[in-house]
């Protein structure tokens, strides 16, 4: 009996000791997540589990549970805080970088930045907006057009490059400790969302089977595979069923029951109010409510609709069972991130205020800053410019001292903002004569506004233009500004506002040399020839104005490629509402650009060297595996961003839409290597056949096409440098 009593006296002796130092059981961490969840969700009345469905949830102080709020944003950066943080380029402008590995670095430090906010805040009582650690970011929305004013905060028009620049960010933000999140990052907006802002409440994306599975979700069916912690769904409806109410194929067939994806789901703020109100698609928030809630949203964000769930449950529309579902999706991510843990138990907590913008993290951001910028031309190698050959600058410009248009949207704020005048006095110092003066905006002027400017740099040596647009007028559902060519956020041309091109062709007749500084969101089309170098710019965060300079003066090889296409003109583009991939993006697009996907031109030149050896045939389960060499030619050392692309065969038509067929190219790998003065890099690039399946219409399943294939590599979409063909049977 002794063998037996002595265990049971020590367990007892322990679980007296567990329940001395935790009043309840999901307060213990030894126990497992779905233990602490389980019990934390059946202490809760009906009115206290509403509550925590709404993103700003109260405390339960019976229990001992804090406030939290959920919203909280990071996009290139912790953003809205009164904390200063780093500051990085804009999402569209991280993408020009075509880094994986520095995405990675920068959600890493963000995530850093976030938790010493988390902790500094929490620890004063301050629990409010913009201070969690569940960030609603990123925005991983195909950028199908350039007219969408969000397109700025996506990875671009392309699915492959967008999937894998949003997993690195995702494991960055996330960590990789085996016990807890970093912090929880959330794709969004799920799904077949990008504009127009202005009817977004009630739109409806009508696209085909195929579209849906080659375009619209293959960056999020990346992301639930990588283990995202959130979904966010989106205001329009598809098929004509809102993405956050009913959408039962998009929310329960495809991301629970298919992609088995278990984390939680928020609505966009304030779209479980449009059900009823702008969509029609329910009587009133009762309905509303538990419909979301049975179709997988979790959490309410922006408005109070959740508290019709007290009402739906007595009208016998839902259950309180169907609620804890929610519950516990919900408190498993607050105790993934170590919420309800002694301090001691989670390596993040000692993170303090320190660490906001820790050197480390802004080099990374001026590192992201250079490699965003696109060289579009260079005529007769204008740059970089020999600073011993200039003795006076005017910098003029709507862009040429505007911190806010540098910040992008959904950003922090760092202690210093350098603007492009303030980059290039920092090069140049007191030795060189600098006049700067915005002279225009961005629209509603006439070329009578600039006359006077042109006085004042007839004697100059060298003019920077610095235009574009700014987050100011595209964004996010912007009422406020209805002006030429813009409308509540988004655009209504892809054309330079006129103002600008006038200025332009005004400063060539001084026969001056002219770079212009592009800074946009968006791709833009402007005529080449009033300017002898272009850079473009997008938003590039705090050192902005630092890397445009080290480009102009040649402390940097630009290597920035366009993660969209240039279009040339507006009629280029289908109908903006027609969310059909029609003769949209690279992948699909029969006319010719201004500028093609991928490109980027450098001080440096490179050379591709075929050396791909690999087989002519294979079956569908199979692996290309081959090799092929770059080489820098020039003299400067650069860095090269490879590409390699796939052409599907030809003959064969695997969608709707008039008979479209495949993609008539699409990028499958790519790589941002350093290369000195001659030196000669191989790379081996392995492309699983599985990736290159296709929505089958015919057979309603996704299958690897059979035919001849064309693989080739080069600098952009349009350089074929080295090319080969196999068969897939």
């Amino acid at each position: 009996m002794k063998k037996i009593i002595f265990p049971l006296f020590f367990c007892l002796l322990a679980l007296a000791g567990c329940k001395a130092k935790y009043e309840y059981p999901f307060q213990n961490p030894d126990l497992s997540i779905e233990e602490r969840v389980n019990d934390l969700v059946s202490r809760l009345t009906l009115e206290e589990k509403v509550s925590q469905m709404l993103n700003n949830t109260p405390a339960i102080e019976r229990l001992g549970i804090p406030p939290y709020d959920w919203w909280n944003e990071c996009l290139h950066g912790v953003g809205r805080t009164e904390y200063k943080v780093t500051v990085c380029p804009q999402a569209i402008a991280m993408a020009a970088g075509w880094d994986a590995e520095a995405m990675r670095q920068m959600a890493d430090f963000t995530a850093t930045e976030g938790r010493a906010i988390y902790n500094d805040a929490t620890a004063k009582g301050n629990f409010s907006i913009y201070h969690g650690l569940t960030y609603w970011t990123p925005n991983i929305n195909i950028f199908r057009d350039p007219r969408w004013g969000r397109g700025q905060e996506t990875y671009g028009e392309d699915p492959f490059l967008t999937k894998t620049l949003a997993e690195n960010f995702v494991r960055g933000l996330q960590g990789n400790d085996p016990n807890y999140l970093k912090a929880a990052a959330c794709a969004k907006h799920f799904a077949v969302h990008s504009g127009p802002e202005h009817n977004r409440h009630d739109f409806n994306a009508v696209v085909s089977d195929y579209d849906l599975w080659d375009t619209y979700l293959p960056a999020f069916k990346r992301l639930a595979d990588v283990g995202v912690a959130g979904f966010m769904c989106a205001y329009n409806a598809v098929a004509g069923k809102p993405c956050c109410g009913n959408n039962k194929r998009l929310m329960i067939d495809i991301l629970r029951n298919q992609w088995n994806f278990t984390g939680y789901v928020t609505s966009d703020c304030g779209a479980i109010d449009h059900l009823f109100n702008h969509h029609k698609s329910h009587p009133d928030a009762v309905h509303a409510s538990a419909d979301a809630v049975l179709h997988g949203t979790d959490i309410e964000c922006g408005q109070n609709a959740y508290f019709g769930l007290l009402q739906a449950v007595k009208d016998g529309l839902i259950s309180e069972e169907d609620i804890d579902v929610s519950l516990k999706r919900l408190f498993t991510i607050r105790m993934r991130l170590g919420m309800f843990d002694p301090k001691e138990r989670v390596p993040f907590s000692k993170i303090d205020a320190a660490m906001l913008e820790n050197p480390a993290h802004k080099a990374l951001a001026l590192k992201m800053a250079q490699q965003s910028v696109v060289m579009l031309k260079n005529e007769n190698n204008l740059l970089p410019i020999d600073k011993n050959t200039i003795k006076k600058i005017a910098i003029v410009g709507p862009n040429a001292n505007a911190p806010e248009a540098q910040l992008g949207n959904y950003n922090g704020f760092p202690t210093r903002i350098i603007t492009i005048l303030d980059g290039i006095r920092d090069e140049v110092g007191t030795g060189m004569e600098i006049y700067s003066d915005n002279v225009i905006g961005y629209y509603g002027q006439t070329p009578e506004s600039f006359a006077a400017a042109l006085e004042k740099v007839n004697d100059a040596d060298l003019i920077i233009f610095a235009g574009g647009i700014t987050p100011e007028i595209e964004g996010e559902e912007m009422p406020h500004v209805v002006a030429d060519g813009f409308y509540k956020g988004d655009r209504t041309t892809i054309a330079l506002p006129e103002i600008q091109t006038d200025f332009l062709k005004a400063l060539k007749t001084t026969g001056k040399p002219i770079v212009f500084v592009m800074m946009t969101g968006s791709a833009i089309a402007f005529e080449e020839k009033n300017a002898d170098a272009v850079l473009n710019a997008w938003y590039g965060g705090e050192f902005a104005g630092k890397a445009i300079a080290d480009i102009i003066f040649g402390n940097y090889n630009p290597s920035g490629r366009l993660p969209v296409t240039f279009y040339a003109k507006d009629s280029d583009l289908p109908d903006f509402e027609d969310y059909d991939m029609s003769n949209r993006t690279y992948r699909y697009f029969k006319g010719k650009p201004l500028y093609p996907f991928g490109y980027g031109l450098s001080f440096s030149t490179f050379d591709y060297e075929n050396t791909m050896a690999h087989k002519t045939n294979y079956t569908a389960d199979e692996t290309i595996n081959f090799s092929f060499n770059v080489k820098n030619t020039g003299n400067r050392v650069g860095d090269e961003v490879t590409q390699v692309y796939i052409k599907y065969p030809g003959s064969l038509s695997c969608g709707e839409g008039g008979g479209r067929g495949l993609p008539l190219k699409e990028l499958r790998d790519f790589r941002r290597i350093t290369l000195q003065p001659n030196e000669t890099k191989e790379l081996n690039v392995s492309i699983p056949l599985s990736d290159l399946q296709k929505w089958d219409e015919k057979n309603g399943k996704m299958i690897v096409p059979q035919g001849v294939y064309t693989l080739f590599a080069g600098g952009n979409s349009t350089n074929e440098a080295i090319s080969a063909t196999f068969e897939v049977q």
